[in-house]
């Protein structure tokens, strides 16, 4: 495709090598070049974007993949949307694979919600749409005043779970926490397979955390208003772990939407493993495999870890080949030639419900 007549033009705003290997990829299956641009960090740790080509009047795709320094990947997007704003970019469209700080959606004490103000900090940026994959909670598209696509990496790791997993009309789909529950649901409706939940004390709710309806803390003081005795509510206290289903003898296929601290995932398979279960996979979404996961994982129960390439990990898979990659290059360039052209994205979401 000549770039120059197409009327759109894809940007990668990161400044790594290894976080532009998505955009290479999908830029190969649009049949374009990658926009010419150079980001960089100045001897202050400061971002500078410099767009090397006309953008008047065009839409532009901007594809940022979050790598470990997080913060200043976001930097690099907003100013390179900025950039592009300035000079006179028609649209702008952010391709986030993994959108950042959406573990912080909800209020935390007196904390703050991050995703919103990052909502609020790409549109101010510049930013008409976003196109992102299997955000933390549907509900953050809800902080945005523009389009939000969320598309669903679901079908390509039933996929790999078809094709890869020997056998796995034996294995049983599990949930690691009752919060997972309905993702895990999906995946074992769509398989015809068994599902089991996992509920104890060695687990983490975001559900359990405290939220600001509960600060300042309900303690009874005698300055109150006369008259005035809220009702005080007994502290959680969590079970000892348990296995909901049956897991014995089957492969045991954990489905969450990220994998980032392993910790509780390491748990989780030594106890399927007591229960019987001879294999463990897990699979997920957005592999960010933080500090010393690689580590924990090669050292653990665990047989096999699946996650897509929304997230660059590849240091990880040297240090640990238990890790394997799914490519999801195919449904993000889709989204990106569907949406210049005006097309409905409905093809991309067929037989998705609300629920998944």
């Amino acid at each position: 495709m000549n770039v120059g007549k197409s009327g759109y033009r894809v940007f990668s705003a990161n400044s790594t090598t290894a976080a532009t290997e998505l955009a290479k990829k999908i830029t190969e299956r649009l049949g374009v070049e990658l926009g010419k641009s150079v980001v960089y960090q100045e001897a202050d740790r400061e971002t500078r974007v410099d767009v090397k080509e006309s953008v008047r009047g065009q839409d532009i795709f901007i594809i940022q993949t979050i790598p470990r320094d997080v913060n200043t990947a976001i930097m690099e997007l907003l100013i390179m949307a900025y950039a592009l704003k300035t000079s006179c970019a028609k649209n702008i469209i952010g391709v986030i694979p993994y959108f950042p700080y959406s573990k912080q959606c909800k209020m935390r004490k007196r904390g703050s919600i991050v995703c919103k103000l990052l909502a609020s900090m790409l549109a101010k940026a510049g930013l008409t749409h976003i196109i992102t994959m299997d955000l933390h909670q549907k509900e953050i598209q809800g902080f945005f005043g523009f389009p939000v696509d969320n598309l669903r990496a679901s079908p390509f790791l039933i996929q790999y779970i078809q094709e890869e997993i020997p056998d796995y009309r034996n294995a049983i789909i599990v949930a690691k926490s009752p919060s997972a529950a309905k993702r895990a649901q999906s995946y074992a409706e769509r398989l015809r397979l068994g599902l089991a939940v996992m509920h104890g004390e060695a687990q983490c709710c975001e559900s359990d955390m405290a939220d600001g309806r509960q600060s300042p803390p309900l303690v009874r003081s005698s300055s109150g208003h006369p008259g005035l005795d809220l009702p005080l509510m007994m502290a959680k206290e969590k079970p000892p772990i348990s296995v909901v289903g049956d897991v014995g003898g089957r492969i045991a296929i954990i489905i969450d939407d990220m994998i980032d601290d392993v910790e509780n995932f390491v748990a989780a398979a030594e106890i399927l493993k007591e229960r019987g279960a001879y294999k463990i996979y897990i699979m997920a979404t957005h592999g960010l495999l933080s500090a010393d996961a690689p580590r924990l994982i090669e050292e653990s129960a665990i047989d096999e870890v699946v996650v897509t390439n929304t997230v660059p990990h590849e240091v990880q898979k040297l240090q640990c080949p238990k890790i394997k990659t799914v490519d999801v290059s195919m449904i993000l360039a889709e989204a990106i030639r569907r949406t210049h052209n005006g097309e409905s994205m409905a093809y991309l979401f067929r037989n998705i419900t609300v629920d998944d």
